[in-house]
């Protein structure tokens, strides 16, 4: 119930983050960022503290869980800011980190080959994580060298078209060309 209680913040900071952001069309400002991420930092100073009141494995889980949780909300609160995909695709692989983290945590409650076991279940789900996000990233700039592609093929056309014209009438094809096409 404390845990909860606790999370409550960051939700309804991050949910303020995403209704700012879906408000309007460009990043946090500077000034919300640096507010939301003062918030994160403080939620999970608390959080980590804690942690203080565990103690053996319980204790490296519950540290590995706040350390892994804060990575993820400040990189996807970074993504937020920038709207750039690499710092989306960052958090992305903040929680893969962290969930991978986590997991050897709770491996070394177990002992002999349940614990190996549990290791290897562990790294195997980190792999294919990793590989699912790279896969990802290699569909997006397929798509992105595709679309590239046929908008060089587009303007080609329109730039032949123009081509059969004269005059006045060719320099404002070409130029809606350029326009229509986003060619400089």
């Amino acid at each position: 119930m404390k845990r909860h209680i606790a999370i409550l913040p960051i939700a309804l900071c991050l949910g303020f983050v995403q209704h700012v952001q879906a408000s309007s069309p460009s990043a946090l400002s500077d000034d919300v960022y640096k507010l939301a991420k003062d918030d994160v930092e403080q939620h999970y100073a608390r959080e980590k503290a804690a942690c203080d009141n565990v103690s053996g494995n319980a204790k490296d889980i519950c540290k590995a869980q706040n350390e892994g949780a804060e990575k993820v909300a400040l990189a996807r609160l970074k993504a937020q800011h920038t709207g750039k995909q690499a710092d989306k695709d960052a958090a992305v692989e903040a929680g893969i980190d962290a969930r991978l983290k986590v997991a050897k945590e709770r491996c070394d409650d177990l002992g002999g080959n349940p614990k190996d076991v549990c290791e290897k279940q562990a790294k195997a789900t980190y792999e294919k994580d990793k590989a699912s996000l790279k896969a990802r990233k290699e569909i997006k700039e397929a798509r992105d060298e595709a679309a590239e592609t046929k908008r060089e093929a587009d303007y080609k056309v329109a730039q032949e078209r123009c081509d059969g014209l004269a005059g006045s009438a060719k320099d404002a094809c070409q130029a809606s060309a350029k326009a229509r096409y986003n060619v400089n």
